[in-house]
């Protein structure tokens, strides 16, 4: 009690009693200040991890493929040349004050490919034109109509053509090549008709406007066509290349990976998928290439067409595939006995299959006709006579095992060894589909000896496309077709 005592009237306000010779730390609670510091550290330290991480994210992105920010480049040189018109006295007052549209025209014609860029260049110059043209005839029949009419047949040509231009874009050949051309056209005449009922000026207006958005198509073609172009038609072509070899990898891997003849199948099945999800890809540069003028081996009316065509018939295999890989990791497995009775033949198939998918992309690749990829389709058929002959002595062969073995548990095997002779049927789809690229495009004979440099160098000129990340598009296009179409 007494000692107590003396603690109050000393101030404190507990003790701590330890037996003789130990010692305790004391832990003391950080006030207000150390907290709100703790907190501006942790802070810091997170902004710091967040920004590096960034960092390394857009590093990575322009490592990839330099030409991502050679396009940035490119569009800056082009803003600049025509900024010059806006800030040079006598370029100013030679278009006047409508020098902005053309600042505004490369900003929004500017593609990341040649195509792209002479697509929108094209809709929007045609669009600017009609739409001017057009606004200025009925201006004129408004103004011969008297005061009380003006109005009405301006406002109601205004309705009737915008609600023409809308629709129009419901149609699928419209929608697809000339989307961009429909809105701007909606956009100029409404502002030059709107304009022409206030502006007594209206024809040097129209005037000055399509003079100054001439200047930014051009400075904008002639930067994305001189200043390392990427050609869309090139990047379809790559592209196309790309996903015969994944799929070649993936059937060889999803047999590999079935009969566990290869650590590394794995990694190798899932190529597939970059198949399945390139349809929306293979569409808008096939669209983009069409507006290209010739460069390279890409002439003037290339079966760009074909292309997708070609990516169709892959696709059809790839789903074969994707269900060949569902296969290898079913709960229901045959035995391992069972499976080496048929895992040469299946493995001899499957390698055959990779080697037409592989023959086929090179013959795309290097844009030559060869009769290697006619011996290599040869071999692939003989592979599936020699699995059919084994499926149907197959159950001959169980028959005089002396394990026990019956064909319900040879049934995932035949699953198996069946979509092996699908797929290879598939395959053939691929290479006629091949051919008759090859006789749109005039492919040339591989012993061609003028062109096998040119043809090794577009071989080996295959860069990622603008995707994120890689040969995937857009989230709302990677969608693959269930097993069942198999």
């Amino acid at each position: 009690m007494e000692a107590a005592a003396r603690d109050a009237q000393s101030g404190l306000e507990w003790r701590v009693t330890v037996p003789e010779g130990a010692s305790v730390t004391v832990e003391h609670e950080a006030g207000p200040a150390g907290r709100a510091w703790a907190w501006l550290v942790a802070c810091v330290l997170m902004l710091g991890a967040t920004v590096s991480g960034f960092a390394k994210k857009v590093w990575k992105i322009g490592a990839d493929d330099p030409r991502r920010v050679v396009h940035g480049l490119k569009v800056g040189v082009a803003l600049t040349l025509v900024s010059v018109f806006y800030y040079t006295r006598p370029l100013y007052d030679g278009v006047g004050g409508a020098s902005m549209w053309a600042i505004m025209t490369v900003v929004v014609i500017f593609e990341y490919t040649v195509g792209g860029s002479v697509y929108k260049g094209f809709n929007r110059a045609v669009a600017t034109a009609s739409a001017g043209v057009l606004a200025l005839g009925v201006n004129w029949v408004a103004s011969k109509s008297g005061d009380k009419l003006e109005p009405v047949i301006t406002t109601g040509s205004l309705f009737l053509l915008a609600a023409a231009a809308t629709f129009s874009r419901f149609i699928p050949t419209v929608k697809a090549r000339f989307d961009y051309g429909v809105t701007i056209f909606i956009l100029t005449y409404s502002l030059v008709a709107v304009s022409g009922y206030r502006v007594d000026e209206l024809v040097e207006l129209a005037q000055q406007r399509l003079v100054t958005i001439a200047i930014g198509i051009f400075i904008c073609l002639a930067v994305c066509v001189l200043i390392w172009p990427v050609w869309a038609g090139q990047e379809l072509h790559q592209l196309t290349v790309r996903n015969m070899e994944k799929l070649a990898a993936a059937v060889e891997g999803c047999v590999e990976e079935y009969f566990g003849e290869e650590e590394g199948a794995q990694a190798k099945s899932e190529g597939y998928k970059c198949v399945l999800n390139s349809k929306a890809s293979e569409d808008s540069q096939a669209n983009l290439a069409r507006w290209e003028p010739a460069h390279g081996k890409f002439g003037f009316r290339h079966p760009y067409a074909q292309y997708t065509k070609l990516g169709a018939a892959m696709r059809h295999c790839a789903y074969c595939v994707e269900t060949l890989k569902s296969c290898v990791g079913a709960e229901l497995q045959a035995p391992e006995s069972v499976k080496r009775l048929l895992a040469d033949v299946c493995t001899r198939l499957g390698a055959q299959c990779g080697r037409v998918l592989r023959e086929a992309s090179s013959s795309v690749a290097t844009m030559t006709t060869s009769p290697a990829l006619d011996f290599a389709v040869a071999d692939m058929n003989t592979a599936v006579h020699e699995l059919q002959g084994d499926m149907r002595e197959l159950p001959f062969t169980l028959a005089g095992e002396p394990e026990e073995a019956s064909l319900i548990d040879a049934m995932p095997l035949f699953t198996v060894a069946s979509l092996l002779t699908e797929i290879s049927t598939r395959i053939e789809s691929v290479v006629d589909a091949v051919d008759t690229m090859a006789s749109l495009a005039s492919f040339k004979q591989a012993d061609d000896d003028d062109d096998k440099k040119g043809d090794a160098e577009l071989k080996t000129k295959v860069h990622p496309l603008n995707e994120t990340d890689s040969d995937e598009p857009p989230e709302e296009n990677k969608t693959t077709k269930p097993s069942e179409q198999v």
